[in-house]
C-alpha cells in the first residue's frame, strides 16, 4: 500500500504535523497534578488502562477495586463548551468533525462503562485540581451500591 503524501494528510504543513504529533495522550500536566494529589492522600490507582477487558478505550486514572474510571479531558480535543474552538484557520473541514467524533466517542465510552457497573468521572483540564481530587476521593471511598453525594 502506498504511503500517504503530505497533501493527503490532516495536517496543513509538516511543521504543524510534528507539533500535533507531539501532543501527549497521557501524563499531561493536569493529569499529573491530580495523580500526585491522589497519591498524597494514600489512594492507589492504575494509569491509562482499559477498565474492562477487551475494551479498547483507556481511562486516565482507574480505581479497579472501587470501579471508578476517571477521565481528564483536554479542552481542545474534547470540545469544552468554555474553552473549545468554534472556528479554525487551518483544515476547517477536518477539525470540527474530529472534535465532534471525540465527543460522541466520549459519551459512548461513558455509557458502556456505566452499563458494565463502573462509576465514570469526567473533568475538564481547566478545572481546579483540588476540587477534582475531592470529587474523586468521595467516589472512591463511597460504599458500592450506595450513591455518593456530589
Amino acid at each position: 500500500m502506498p504511503s500517504r503524501s503530505m497533501n493527503d494528510s490532516w495536517a496543513s504543513s509538516p511543521g504543524r504535523r510534528r507539533n500535533m504529533q507531539a501532543n501527549r495522550s497521557r501524563d499531561t500536566k493536569p493529569e499529573l497534578e491530580v495523580r500526585r494529589a491522589l497519591h498524597r492522600l494514600g489512594l492507589r490507582y492504575r494509569v491509562a488502562i482499559a477498565p474492562e477487558p477487551g475494551f479498547r478505550r483507556c481511562a486516565d486514572i482507574v480505581f479497579t477495586r472501587a470501579r471508578v474510571a476517571v477521565f481528564i479531558d483536554g479542552c481542545f480535543w474534547h470540545g469544552c463548551p468554555e474553552h473549545g474552538r468554534s472556528s479554525f484557520k487551518h483544515n476547517a473541514d477536518y477539525w470540527p468533525a474530529k472534535i465532534s467524533s471525540n465527543v460522541v466517542r466520549d459519551a459512548d465510552t461513558t455509557e458502556r462503562l456505566h452499563q458494565a457497573g463502573w462509576r465514570v468521572l469526567r473533568f475538564w483540564e481547566h478545572e481546579d485540581p483540588i476540587e477534582v481530587v475531592e470529587n474523586i476521593r468521595r467516589a472512591v471511598i463511597a460504599k458500592p451500591g450506595r450513591p455518593s453525594r456530589e
